[in-house]
């Protein structure tokens, strides 16, 4: 882990900010996949619920992606 790092909470650095880009597509594709209308910017609209899904998918899939990687699969 690097020493960069600060410990308060910022969500909008990542430990690997080369990751950015992926990630955002990441979360465009699942939001797509679930039926959550996620737009350019700011999402200000939309509910709690429909945020915490698209995170909640995508936690799941990593989860899912990392168990087959250590499965060796």
């Amino acid at each position: 882990m690097s020493s960069n790092t600060s410990s308060g909470s910022n969500t909008s650095s990542m430990a690997v900010p080369e990751a950015k880009e992926a990630m955002k597509r990441f979360k465009e594709e699942v939001a797509s996949e679930i039926g959550v209308p996620l737009k350019e910017g700011y999402n200000g609209e939309l509910t709690s619920r429909q945020a915490g899904s698209i995170g909640g998918e995508m936690v799941k899939k990593m989860i899912m992606k990392q168990e087959e990687q250590m499965s060796g699969r």
